[in-house]
């Protein structure tokens, strides 16, 4: 049942984790250690180098669903970032060898049954491994590029797609093993019903994780590419009247002629009678003028004579 219950930053850490100790889990990847009193979330986050908003977005949206994400420019990039890579390194590390040990414990692997479920675990694990490995090999260092102002031609976040679906059959697979056909007694019984109840506990925290890589994180590495790419026009364009820029002193003043009169959308045989000098002439003059400029259409000639002050924004045909 969902808690019902938006938290902000006001709220005190403490209350968070009194209402919902699953959020427990979450702190470690976050960064925030235990011990923080009676403090707010607001100073906790702020304590331990965590953005509140993007702690606070995720935190209310794996209690109780809420956020939408796809127009969200508060959230944090790279808190999200360390979250997730954190969030796989508390389950590699930690949580499946734990569930593991747990397993060995629980069974007798002289029992053939006993194998099997060892053996589908072990299956499983290496499915989540396997993805997890994946995005932090090539997801995770993708979006850092991202936040360094960097792209890729061949790779965007919708290039990235999750596989749990074999990795999820395996696991209800070794269940229901459990539940339907695994009998023991005493503190056999006891040690296996603990380690169900740890691998259901996990498998929701799994699924968790999942809708938070899909719901939060995936809008905002698209919002963050869209940004990038909108920088990289903005600076080649830049970069382009610049190099013009540096180029205006080496036009000869007919050059620039030809250029106004280009801009204002006469044809070269109206430039030739303009100017009083013949079509090959205006041809090679445009030739050079492109050459010196490295700008071949009207629309960036336009923006040059703009830039450079050939002409009056007002006087260019719409």
């Amino acid at each position: 049942m969902k808690n019902q219950k938006m938290y902000e930053a006001d709220d005190k850490m403490i209350s968070l984790i009194r209402d919902n100790y699953d959020l427990l889990q979450s702190l470690g990847s976050f960064g925030i250690s235990l011990g923080f009193g009676d403090k707010t979330v607001r100073d906790t986050c702020e304590d331990n180098g965590v953005d509140t908003y993007t702690f606070l977005a995720v935190v209310n949206f794996t209690i109780n669903g809420y956020g939408d994400f796809d127009n969200d420019k508060q959230l944090d990039v790279r808190t999200l970032l360390h979250y997730l890579d954190a969030s796989h390194k508390y389950y590699l590390d930690f949580q499946l060898p734990f569930i593991r040990r747990e397993l060995e414990e629980s069974l007798n692997e002289q029992n053939s049954l006993d194998r099997l479920i060892l053996r589908l675990y072990d299956e499983y694990a290496q499915e989540i491994r396997r993805h997890m490995k994946y995005e932090q090999k090539t997801l995770f260092p993708y979006v850092e590029s991202l936040l360094e102002g960097k792209t890729t031609s061949n790779y965007t976040v919708d290039t990235y797609s999750k596989h749990h679906s074999s990795a999820d059959q395996k696991l209800r697979e070794l269940k229901l093993l459990i539940i339907k056909y695994r009998t023991s007694d005493g503190l056999r019984n006891n040690q296996l019903t603990a380690t169900l109840h740890d691998i259901y506990a996990n498998e929701a925290w799994l699924q968790q994780h999942a809708m938070v890589e899909d719901h939060v994180f995936v809008p905002a590495i698209r919002r963050l590419e869209q940004q990038v790419s909108q920088n990289d026009v903005a600076r080649n364009i830049s970069d382009m009247m610049i190099g013009a820029s540096q180029h205006a002193d080496t036009l000869s003043d007919r050059e620039k002629e030809v250029i106004v009169s280009l801009v204002q959308g006469m044809s070269n045989k109206e430039i030739a009678d303009h100017l009083f000098i013949s079509t090959n002439t205006v041809i090679t003059h445009r030739r050079n003028i492109a050459r010196k400029l490295q700008i071949h259409s009207p629309a960036g000639l336009t923006i040059y004579a703009i830039i450079n002050g050939l002409i009056d924004i007002s006087s260019v045909r719409m």
